[in-house]
């Protein structure tokens, strides 16, 4: 990322504009964000290919209609730069804003936040956008290292990690299956996958035939 620094676009000409509002209520305009992201494209002489508005959407969700779709055009090329209005109208999280980034560079699409001041168009843009995906992966690391030290921890106490175990009546099983059950069937009244019925039924076999060994003589 940092190394793209000596890259510098010419131009940009075809660009996204995306607003956000989480309420319609208090006087919350997305026109008021629209108006100067406009107006910022006139000074600059960007051509606004398409404008985007989520509505009364709260940042913190995963799917935003109008987001999802100025993505869709992202991915098809058909602009060369994204502009908003603040980095919270655009992303959730840092992270959010460091993956939509790399992606757009990846793509070789500029984003530009006009109240922030940064254009990943220009060289101190791109070193502002390193130095966010520097601290996203710090922020990463910090949370793998708690997630090892309470996996650590529980384990110490001899707490079960991972899926919860399930219940397995071997003597049903074989049961059912000597009647001629199908698995199928015997899946509906156990309440088990296929295949751990099967692996069950697999690994009694061998202590099945040895309590029906008739003991020699």
């Amino acid at each position: 990322m940092i190394a793209d620094i000596g890259r510098e676009k010419t131009k940009t000409t075809r660009v996204a504009l995306y607003a956000r509002v989480s309420t319609l209520n208090h006087g919350q305009d997305p026109e008021v964000q629209l108006r100067e992201l406009r107006e910022f494209c006139q000074r600059r002489g960007f051509t606004i290919a398409n404008e985007f508005v989520d509505k009364g959407i709260c940042g913190s969700r995963e799917k935003r209609p109008a987001l999802d779709k100025l993505l869709a055009d992202c991915r098809k090329r058909l602009v060369d730069a994204v502009v908003v209005y603040r980095y919270d109208r655009f992303a959730r999280s840092l992270r959010q804003l460091v993956n939509a980034l790399e992606e757009f560079r990846s793509l070789g699409i500029d984003f530009i936040s006009i109240h922030e001041g940064v254009d990943t168009s220009t060289a101190n843009g791109r070193l502002v956008f390193g130095i966010f995906a520097s601290i996203a992966e710090f922020e990463r690391e910090l949370i793998r290292d708690r997630v090892r030290s309470g996996l650590a921890a529980a384990k110490a106490k001899g707490k079960h990690i991972g899926r919860p175990r399930v219940a397995v009546d071997v003597r049903r099983i074989a049961s059912l299956r000597c009647q001629g059950r199908s698995w199928a069937e015997i899946t509906r009244e156990t309440g088990i996958s296929k295949g751990t019925a099967q692996r069950t039924q697999a690994s009694s076999l061998p202590k099945t035939h040895a309590a029906t060994r008739i003991p020699s003589a």
